[in-house]
């Protein structure tokens, strides 16, 4: 038995419940701070005089600093101590909050921003990590059913509630108010992270050397692939921006070839690369990505659309996307107490759902009349939120089933690294194709031909990210129908069984 796993031996029910509910609400505020800044930007464009390239940054440095945190912060959480960088990252967050709501100029915003967003990645993978480490068997679905389900709130409540805010403060300085928000929330977190959270140390002895060669070559890699999409805005931008992802090939086949040379020292490197040889992590990871490139984009295009095509308030454009926040909570606890038994399936069943709901967003946002538009598009909500919740949770815990408690913490960071990847070329994609459409239509049109072309543009982009999440459900299906002719060998070479559906349920899980 591992440090980590007799240090967790001694909490009781109570004390590892009340250790997650803080990770839960941190990782809350984190994910919350992702969707509701977005909302704040035309205020902080007209507070603070910002360009659409000071904007652009205040979302892609933020996005890009996240990810290139993740990874290195899930190896020093799973070497050293994941209560530590999780104390660290929360400290650091909740300070770059202060200092992002007092901002004098959009220059120290951006810095503010970008610092934010770092200490975001580095205390996310300690949450994933966490609840590896506090919970075991069908427990652990259960608590990471809990966890999608706050996640999902707050992913779909992030452009109500800053869109809340701005009202209060007002257009010109209400942004603040999304800042400021972290504040208070950030200290009361943090001192209950201080009290609660296990202590101890995760890694072994011999394994607690970091390979910063890795790190560098990792981060670079990360760096390179995002930019160019995370400098992908509605209005296009440079060409030469492309050429960033030659670097992405030099830097990764650098990494790949150092890790090995690292690992053959006998030394422990960022990435165990034997994680990808288990196919519930690699199938789970490709899933995760392909669905969060389709996600945070069409939510994103919903905003736009209600937004600037009917002319809605951030407030109530916002309100629209209440109904997925409420079913995707409802189906993320349930998909967490029956992943265990039903495995894929699960996945497979949501992600069917979720195609369906955002087609019918489709129909609704195009196919009726500009007054029952939000409310037909927030019906169609139910069903896609309902969807998702049975997909986010129920993935995350058949994912990391097989990892090692001791590289649960980095095996967490390459799978939100998959999100936030995923995410930066999903959005890149859909605002290229919505803009797109809006300007070459729009252009000289009068107002009811302006609307035909939101109706296109959204159309356009949400067939885009519908077949993304078509594609998601090919992959579940395919791993589905793998995991279950494995059970069917395993059956057979086994002596004396009966073929019992319990152990097939539980190799599916």
């Amino acid at each position: 038995m591992s440090e980590a796993e007799t240090t967790d031996a001694r909490l009781d029910d109570r004390t590892r419940w009340r250790a997650f509910a803080v990770c839960v609400a941190v990782a809350a505020l984190t994910i919350l701070d992702l969707s509701k800044v977005n909302v704040g930007l035309p205020s902080i464009e007209q507070s603070l005089g910002a360009s659409s390239s000071s904007l652009q940054l205040i979302v892609a440095g933020y996005a890009l600093a996240f990810g290139l945190a993740l990874v290195p912060a899930g190896r020093l959480g799973d070497l050293k101590s994941r209560r530590v960088l999780f104390v660290v990252g929360l400290s650091a967050f909740t300070g770059s909050s202060l200092l992002c709501a007092v901002a004098p100029t959009i220059e120290v915003l951006i810095v503010t921003r970008i610092l934010q967003g770092f200490a975001a990645g580095i205390q996310m993978p300690q949450v994933i990590g966490l609840v590896q480490q506090l919970f075991r068997g069908p427990e652990r679905g259960r608590a990471f059913g809990l966890f999608g389900a706050m996640i999902g709130i707050s992913t779909a409540l992030g452009p109500t509630i800053g869109g809340g805010l701005i009202a209060i403060g007002g257009e010109e300085s209400g942004w603040r108010l999304l800042f400021w928000m972290n504040v208070p929330l950030g200290v009361a977190a943090l001192f209950f992270a201080i009290r609660l959270l296990p202590k101890g140390v995760q890694g072994k002895a011999q394994d607690r050397e970091l390979d910063i060669v890795g790190i560098l070559l990792l981060g670079a890699a990360i760096v390179t692939l995002m930019l160019p999409f995370v400098l992908t805005s509605g209005g296009g931008g440079s060409p030469a921006r492309w050429f960033w992802l030659v670097g992405f090939v030099v830097f990764l086949g650098l990494f790949v070839l150092w890790e090995r040379h690292f690992t053959r020292q006998g030394k422990s490197p960022v990435v165990h690369f034997e994680l990808f040889r288990l196919s519930s992590y690699r199938n789970g990871l490709s899933i995760v990505a392909v669905y969060f490139a389709a996600l945070p984009a069409s939510f994103l295009m919903v905003t736009l659309y209600l937004q600037e095509g009917l002319g809605l308030s951030p407030l109530y454009a916002g309100m629209v996307s209440i109904p997925f926040a409420a079913t995707s909570a409802v189906g993320s606890y349930v998909g967490g107490r029956i992943v265990d038994r039903v495995g894929r399936a699960l996945v497979v069943a949501g992600l069917g759902m979720v195609v369906v709901g955002f087609v019918l967003l489709m129909v609704a946002a195009v196919a009726t009349p500009p007054e029952v538009t939000p409310w037909a598009m927030a019906g169609a909500f139910l069903v896609g939120g309902l969807g998702g919740g049975f997909v986010v949770s129920p993935n995350q815990t058949l994912t990391l089933a097989e990892i090692p408690v001791e590289q649960s913490g980095v095996a967490g960071s390459m799978q939100q690294l998959g999100q936030r990847v995923g995410t930066a070329i999903g959005t890149a994609v859909a605002t290229s194709i919505f803009y797109g459409i809006v300007r070459s239509e729009a252009a000289g049109a009068g107002g009811g031909d302006q609307l035909d072309a939101y109706h296109d543009a959204f159309r356009s982009g949400t067939t885009f990210t519908v077949s993304l999440m078509a594609l998601a459900l090919v992959l579940a299906g395919a791993d589905l129908v793998a995991r279950r002719r494995a059970a069917r060998r395993e059956d057979r070479s086994a002596p004396g069984h009966e073929g019992s559906s319990a152990p097939a349920a539980q190799h599916e899980g």
